[in-house]
């Protein structure tokens, strides 16, 4: 029987209710049991997939091709359970669901409300397919007290009725914040966030607070009796030196503890916790220090990369070394000669995007790389744009561009038309809607024996998620491997280039997918880690 716990937040957004998920489930299964995660979304988007990365964050891609929420990949970095499309849900798809019924008459002529019907809705999509788990960990999107969240927080009130006695909890982030001026924790915005809660029929079981500075214990005991919760169940949750430092410090404020509690369970196993122990070490000590230069589109919102910081993290963490990012909008080299921002950096990135702005910026980051061999690492755009540079640089065939920035002389980069998904065939035409209409979701790969690539894998067989509508041509695969820049990936069917790399570089390699989607603190990308290896070496040289 699967026990739930439904996290909320209140006060302010942006509290890290996704990662006290994350942390959460990371500790129950240091104690044993299974987990799964959920992200409920409350805004009327069917999915992030066409939002703007500087309004949403990253898109996280599972290998079931859902576009979801960034903080699945909280979930899966943190625990290592695959999230799928089960595991985030929007207000958009949830509505388009029901009209889709009403459409169709399978309401009979009633009249379709919120409650029961999207309610209901909400319900079935929490409580589906868990009957394998122990534990399911449902975080709600957005604040308490936000209009277009009141079906969500309506539906797990519900569910708290309609399960079990002890089968759900409900655990609410809030803020405390400091006055300087006052000297003091404030703790009125959490009695308040608290009441509104209440106020819609949900009493929290657990307060879990964040503050900047250590809770003392009167303060948590007046909170405690505002709130009507346990002063123990009032946990801290102070700033940490490291995200990968919060199941340890989450246990040690007794939050797994109280979790447990809550649930009526007193034979729970002590945690293990040197693996998280041990990733801490590595993170908080390091032997050494790297820079890596991201040169992206969306560098002024740091979660539009989320994942791939956090993968040049973990490449950190198999290297034993800290990973400085150095931020490089790819714009300023468009009206400067940015070449100095690459100067002295022991590695460079370019990651994936979208559209022109910022294409030049990268083309000359990838150029830079190739000849002052210093490692670079092309994912998605950034091997586009570095199959781009060698045609234009290295066969010399100044046209060479993408048909995404318009109609070309020689669109080496083309809108994919069609691929093998499966047993099936996917079309897509230049009309086509935006929103769930590119290669999603994980896709085999067949790499060249020897090459770099099969070294760094260990395999020749390999299985990767994608996000993407423009490929590489096939076409000029002759004209690069002439001037030394193979193709030493391609799908199983030998239609779609899959990794570029040159041989001849110290590090030079451009991969169509999304390596950063699968790395995890303890399980680092092989790729991520071979990276930061060469960016170890590069520091000895610079």
């Amino acid at each position: 029987m699967a026990r739930y716990i439904f996290i909320t937040g209140g006060v302010v957004s942006s509290l890290g209710k996704g990662l006290a998920s994350a942390a959460l489930g990371a500790l129950l299964q240091a104690r044993g049991y299974s987990v799964r995660l959920r992200k409920l979304d409350p805004y009327l988007n069917v999915d992030p997939g066409t939002m703007s990365p500087y309004q949403h964050g990253e898109v996280f891609v599972t290998d079931d091709g859902t576009e979801a929420d960034l903080d699945l990949g909280h979930y899966e970095r943190f625990t290592g359970v695959p999230a799928t499309i089960n595991d985030n849900i929007t207000t958009g798809k949830i509505y388009q669901g029901i009209l889709q019924k009403e459409r169709r008459g399978d309401y009979l002529g009633a009249t379709v409300q919120v409650i029961p019907h999207v309610t209901n809705a909400i319900k079935d999509f929490v409580l589906h397919g868990n009957h394998d788990v122990d534990f399911v960990l449902c975080e709600i999107g957005g604040t308490v007290g936000d209009i277009e969240a009141l079906p969500f927080f309506e539906a797990i009130r519900q569910l708290g009725n309609d399960l079990d006695r002890d089968q759900a909890i409900y655990v609410h982030l809030t803020l405390l914040p400091y006055i300087p001026t006052a000297g003091e924790l404030k703790t009125k915005p959490t009695q308040h966030s608290v009441k509104e809660l209440r106020s819609i029929g949900i009493q929290p079981d657990i307060l879990l607070c964040r503050s900047d500075r250590p809770v003392p214990q009167e303060e948590r005991r007046k909170i405690g009796l505002f709130c009507n919760v346990r002063p123990e169940a009032v946990i801290q949750a102070l700033d940490a030196v490291s995200i990968y430092h919060v199941p340890i410090a989450y246990h040690k404020e007794g939050f797994d503890d109280e979790v447990l509690r809550a649930f009526h369970i007193t034979d729970a196993p002590a945690p293990k916790l040197e693996m998280w122990q041990d990733i801490c070490d590595r993170v908080i000590e390091p032997d050494g220090e790297v820079t890596i230069a991201i040169v992206g589109k969306y560098t002024g919102l740091k979660d539009a990369y989320k994942s791939l910081s956090e993968a040049l993290t973990h490449g950190g963490i198999a290297n034993n070394v800290k990973v400085k990012l150095k931020w490089v909008q790819a714009d300023v080299f468009d009206s400067e000669d940015a070449v100095h921002h690459l100067q002295n950096v022991h590695g460079i990135l370019v990651p994936g995007g979208f559209g022109e702005r910022g294409a030049e910026g990268k083309i000359k980051a990838a150029e830079f790389a190739r000849v002052q061999n210093v490692p670079y690492f092309g994912i998605c755009f950034g091997m586009q744009m570095a199959v781009i540079e060698a045609m234009r640089n290295l066969v010399g065939d100044k046209s060479a561009n993408s048909s995404e920035f318009g109609e070309g002389e020689n669109p080496v980069v083309g809108l994919m038309t069609e691929w093998t998904k499966g047993n099936e065939l996917e079309k897509r035409v230049e009309g086509d809607d935006l929103g769930g209409t590119m290669r999603l979701g994980a896709y085999d790969a067949r790499l060249t024996a020897g090459t770099k690539v099969a070294e760094i894998y260990g395999s020749c067989d390999i299985k990767e998620r994608h996000r993407h509508r423009y490929e590489v041509n096939m076409e000029c695969r002759e004209q690069l491997e002439e001037y030394g820049v193979i193709f030493s990936g391609v799908s199983p069917d030998g239609l779609l280039p899959e990794i570029v790399e040159i041989p001849s570089h110290p590090w030079f390699i451009g991969v169509q997918y999304h390596p950063e989607l699968k790395s995890k603190p303890f399980e680092p990308h092989p790729l991520f880690a071979s990276f930061i290896d060469a960016a170890v070496k590069q520091s000895r040289l610079v």
